[in-house]
């Protein structure tokens, strides 16, 4: 039988991190051998894995096959430089990193030999509407992204947001899209989602809204308009488990990849 895959969470104290090390330890191809955390908290499991507070101590300790990461922009440059480093291969679930380190990381994958996924949602549901999106983008030049996350989300706008205008800029005329994607494909999103411009900003006189309250947990649409129609693609993520099965998908499949791929979109199509 196959050794499972080793695998450390790196802010396995947050939501996402927990659920991922619910639903890995689930998965008898996976093994969480360690987490990540700023301060070690009695509330988590730590009779089941060792918890560190410090990177390179957890890749010295647990030496794991995967880095899983869900911090923040504060860290997670650094800790996915480090895995690197050390032969890892990330699966980067936090955002916050610009499109110079995502270059960076291929760069560094590519002289290991080794390789990484940087996915900004792992919902399959997520991706399939970006997918559609950039689709509808060829036939409706006129379009607007409402995304609306959580109250604790600090990031504006999402990943997910980003990604999507990516793909509209890339398939069709929309200018949003071609806006966002001028002023940087991965954008470093460090300030409080509270003060963000994306919150009712204005491109090039075209929308793009950003929304953060209570009771949410993930959702996007993008409205399409035409002459005397309008068209609306729209996700929702109504739990943390919608974004376990694209979780398991990026661990398995990493190990298939030479480089640092941007979208979990890479391994399903």
């Amino acid at each position: 039988m196959q050794a499972p895959i080793r695998i450390l969470i790196a802010g396995v104290g947050g939501k996402m991190g927990r659920a991922a090390a619910a639903s890995l330890a689930q998965d008898e191809r996976f093994e969480v051998v360690g987490g990540l955390v700023r301060h070690a908290s009695p509330s988590l499991p730590v009779d089941t894995f060792p918890l560190f507070t410090d990177p390179d101590d957890a890749l010295r300790g647990v030496r794991p096959d995967i880095w899983l990461d869900f911090t923040d922009a504060r860290s997670v440059v650094e800790h996915v430089d480090l895995a690197i480093e050390r032969g890892v291969r990330p699966v980067v679930g936090a955002t916050g990193y610009t499109v110079e380190d995502v270059e960076r990381w291929n760069n560094a994958c590519l002289s290991q030999g080794t390789g990484g996924i940087a996915a900004p949602n792992f919902a399959v549901g997520a991706l399939l509407m970006i997918r559609f999106a950039a689709e509808a983008a060829r036939f409706f030049p006129n379009a607007e992204i409402i995304e609306l996350h959580h109250d604790g989300k600090r990031d504006a706008p999402s990943g997910t947001a980003v990604r999507t205008a990516i793909a509209m800029a890339n398939q069709g005329p929309g200018q949003v899209a071609a806006d966002l994607a001028r002023a940087g494909q991965v954008p470093r999103t460090e300030t409080d989602a509270l003060n963000s411009p994306a919150r009712g900003a204005v491109h090039e006189g075209i929308h793009v809204h950003s929304v953060r309250l209570p009771g949410l947990v993930a959702h996007q649409e993008v409205i399409f308009g035409g002459v005397g129609e309008t068209l609306t693609i729209r996700h929702d993520s109504l739990s943390r488990e919608s974004f376990m099965e694209g979780v398991r998908i990026a661990c398995a499949r990493v190990f298939e990849l030479t480089g640092m791929v941007y979208g979990l979109e890479h391994v399903l199509w």
